[in-house]
């Protein structure tokens, strides 16, 4: 269960990175620092608290909805972080 959990963690990680190549060239350094700074500070959340994790993703997605919005993109390009937070 926790090396499920911890993978699904790190997919999310991948596909924020991956959506953030798609942000405006200047602004993808300051996302891409955001993102890994939150991912490195969720590796205190006990990998046995489904609750905690599933909470975790599911901010990671919104986030990630509201900064495409801030930048026009359309919320499709984030079907699979969709996909790897809500499931």
């Amino acid at each position: 269960m926790v090396y499920r959990e911890m993978h699904k963690a790190l997919r999310a990680y991948g596909e924020v990175l991956r959506l953030v190549r798609r942000l405006p060239q200047d602004t993808r350094a300051y996302y891409a620092k955001y993102a890994r700074e939150n991912f490195v500070n969720y590796r205190d959340v006990d990998p046995n608290d489904a609750a905690a994790l599933n909470e975790l993703l599911n901010r990671t997605y919104t986030h990630s909805l509201w900064v495409l919005n801030k930048y026009s993109l359309d919320e499709s390009v984030a079907g699979k972080l969709k996909e790897i937070c809500t499931t």
